[in-house]
């Protein structure tokens, strides 16, 4: 049984998706139209550059979600693979959107649209340099909410991400965080500063919510028989209601991968087939359960070896 999951920000690199937009008219189709409903020429930044373009939040956002869909096209309409057939649809932060979309909760042109908006409010929401986010390395969840609790007077810095075993995203205002570097040295825990624009799925993120509010309620959701499972409960989601309220909740609050992998794999998943640009997902999933079969899939002979 397998799911399909779609990487978040991150991912990105220039020149992705190239050899699929060069040999696939359906791919060139999808790039014009996502040129046409974002008002800019995404296509020329994601195959030319330059990278500090490509890496701007507004831009990365539609940018990997375009190639995620596109290869999901591709292994759909030119290799006849039937991915309805997967036990589960699933995303991280952005790709939550590629996985909805892929999945008929909404169309390309509408998701594209809304991810531009998400992107600007993400990246606007926090003044540029006050906030950040920090990785934390070889530490359990537990333990890490412990420590939060336990110096909530101190600083407020949230879990943005629990990617895997050993591997969480933190959030907060920069000063802050400094305090808990401080914390997490006294103890000898491992941890690395990311080299990000904005302090993402916090608190810091709530004037983004609001737009997002105003913008996902404007939208006309379909329902569909493909399961998702959410970033927020690490669950199944019920209904495009239930969707919308979540997305929302999203932006601010903790990416619970790892729940959602474990969650997958406790309900018959055995098989995990990452779609979009590079393999970050499928490193995560491995380092949460080994035993899975795992798939990436960038190019044409990854498509080609694939087996259901």
């Amino acid at each position: 049984m397998f799911s399909l999951v779609f990487p978040g920000q991150g991912s990105q690199k220039i020149g992705m998706g190239k050899d699929f937009f060069e040999n696939y008219d359906l791919v060139k189709d999808l790039f014009k139209e996502a040129d046409e409903s974002l008002g800019i020429s995404i296509s020329k930044i994601i195959l030319e550059g330059p990278k500090d373009k490509l890496d701007l939040t507004v831009n990365t956002q539609p940018a990997i979600f375009l190639i995620s869909y596109s290869i999901f096209q591709v292994m759909k309409k030119e290799f006849n693979l039937d991915l309805n057939n997967a036990k589960y649809f699933a995303g991280h932060s952005l790709g939550e959107y590629s996985a909805l979309c892929a999945a008929n909760y909404l169309s390309f042109s509408d998701t594209i649209k809304l991810l531009k908006i998400r992107g600007e409010a993400m990246q606007n929401a926090v003044p540029e340099g006050e906030g950040g986010m920090l990785a934390v390395l070889g530490s359990k969840v537990e333990i890490i909410e412990d420590l939060l609790s336990e110096n909530k007077n101190n600083f407020i810095v949230q879990i943005a991400n629990d990617n895997s075993e050993g591997q969480i995203v933190l959030s907060g205002k920069i000063s802050e965080i400094e305090k808990l570097i401080q914390v997490l040295k006294s103890k000898n825990i491992k941890n690395i500063k990311l080299p990000v624009s904005a302090p993402f799925h916090c608190q810091l993120m709530n004037n983004a919510t609001e737009i997002m509010r105003n913008e996902i309620q404007k939208l006309d959701f379909q329902d569909s028989k493909n399961k998702l499972i959410s970033n927020v409960t690490a669950q199944e989601i019920l209904n495009k209601e239930e969707l919308k309220i979540l997305l929302i909740d999203q932006i601010e609050n903790r990416v619970r991968w790892r729940e959602s992998v474990d969650h997958m794999i406790k309900n018959g998943v055995n098989h995990f087939i990452e779609i979009g640009p590079g393999k970050v997902l499928t490193g995560l999933i491995k380092r949460i359960d080994k035993n899975v079969k795992t798939n990436t899939i960038n190019t044409d002979s990854d498509i080609k070896e694939l087996k259901l």
